[in-house]
């Protein structure tokens, strides 16, 4: 039986003292060998960043709860974040068509807008985290060039305007508008999809996520909290109002400073802690296969590129950087899968970080993990510059190739 209590103390064992004491410590560490000067035997090489999308309109309403009016002035685009750029699919021809962009097209909010679309202040915060990777690879260290190169910079998003506009954004940031070419924006159709646990096109995925889901809302915990706050909403026995929903409307809401139900000041951080152990449930850290299926293939895409960076195979050779605008969804697993998930839902335009570098003398390979733009020791690494090999045993559980993925995904006789 579930335990939400038993469940946080678990993750609060991993992911609390995994990522936030030891890292405290191993931070610690760091900042001695900065200090001896050790980290100059390190060259940065590779540069992967994984990001979710800015704040943005709420994907759902609340039935029947107090609604607020999303204007489209929430929307206007500042001008410091314009560039020019195109959407493409994966091999640069036309972009693909979106079916979950044309869902969210068939849906108004009140007041104009499309749920799911990033607004002006969504735009700024993917605009402020490509500054501060340009402070850290260009203005510190010259690791990037100060204007935009295709050859140097790959980006890449998910088939949603919201994270095709957030990419921009952070790209008009990191490089100050400064371009050269025309940025391209890759992107692919939904089946093919390994930005987000693709429950579209991974048959066994969709079965054990849609059974989970609908599992963690009948939960005793959980559920006797929902039937408290929806009766506190005046919405009770509503199956289709959970705390993931609720959570996304308030948190929409508070970040463009317009009205939440009063209920919510007292029900926030129950809202939470509920929504987070909801995605627990449905992700099943505790076992393999559910995590294997939501980020296997973009782990081992993460993988692929370190090594062809290392053994110089990489059709673009001068390539650095690797931006991926994706989701919480997305950014949630990752985090579960290399054990450093907090417990906090990530924040619009939260990052993870992953660097390679080479120790100049052995050659030998590290990766260095951050999120958020902190530092983090991953549980299996000896330390912050974790080994490739040990980095790559952390992922192993995980990681997977198009083949196996697909094998596995077909395969639903077990479920």
């Amino acid at each position: 039986m579930f335990n939400s209590t038993a469940m946080r103390k678990l993750w609060t064992k991993v992911g609390f003292f995994g990522s936030v004491s030891i890292a405290l410590v191993s931070v610690m560490w760091w900042k001695r060998k900065n200090q001896s000067g050790d980290s100059k035997l390190y060259e940065l090489k590779l540069v992967q960043v994984l990001f979710r999308h800015g704040a943005r309109t709420p994907l759902k309403t609340i039935p029947d709860v107090m609604e607020v009016q999303w204007l489209p002035t929430l929307l206007e685009p500042p001008a410091h974040t314009h560039i020019n750029y195109v959407v493409t699919d994966l091999q640069g021809g036309p972009r693909p068509p979106s079916m979950v962009e044309d869902s969210y097209r068939k849906k108004t909010l009140s007041g104009g807008v499309f749920p799911g679309q990033l607004t002006t202040l969504g735009m700024q915060q993917l605009y402020e985290l490509g500054k501060r990777l340009r402070r850290r690879y260009i203005e510190e260290s010259p690791f990037l060039g100060a204007t935009f190169s295709p050859t140097e910079v790959y980006v890449r998003s998910t088939n949603i305007v919201r994270t095709i506009e957030s990419a921009k954004c952070l790209v008009a940031g990191l490089f100050q508008q400064k371009q050269k070419d025309v940025v391209p924006i890759a992107t692919t159709a939904a089946e093919s999809e390994i930005l987000y646990p693709n429950y579209h096109s991974c048959k066994l995925l969709r079965m054990l996520g849609s059974r989970r889901l609908a599992e963690s809302s009948r939960l005793p915990d959980i559920a006797a909290d929902l039937k408290s706050i929806q009766s506190e909403l005046g919405i009770p026995d509503r199956p289709d109002v959970d705390f993931i929903l609720i959570r996304d409307n308030m948190v929409a809401r508070e970040a463009h400073g317009l009205p939440c139900p009063p209920v919510y000041n007292t029900w926030r951080s129950t809202v939470e802690q509920r929504a987070v152990d909801m995605m627990c449930h449905v992700y099943e850290p505790s076992k393999r296969e559910s995590l294997q299926l939501c980020v296997g293939p973009l782990l081992h895409a993460i993988l692929l590129n370190m090594e062809e960076k290392l053994q110089g195979a990489y059709s673009q050779p001068n390539r650095k950087l690797f931006l991926y605008s994706a989701h919480d969804t997305t950014l949630i697993p990752c985090l579960m899968a290399l054990g450093i998930f907090d417990m906090q839902w990530p924040p619009y335009a939260a990052d993870l970080t992953l660097e390679l570098h080479q120790h100049q003398r052995t050659k030998e390979a590290f990766v260095k993990v951050s999120y958020n733009g902190q530092d983090q020791l991953l549980p299996g690494c000896s330390g912050l510059y974790c080994p490739l090999q040990e980095f790559k045993q952390v992922l192993s559980a995980y990681s997977l190739n198009t083949e196996l993925y697909e094998t596995l995904c077909n395969n639903t006789t077990a479920t």
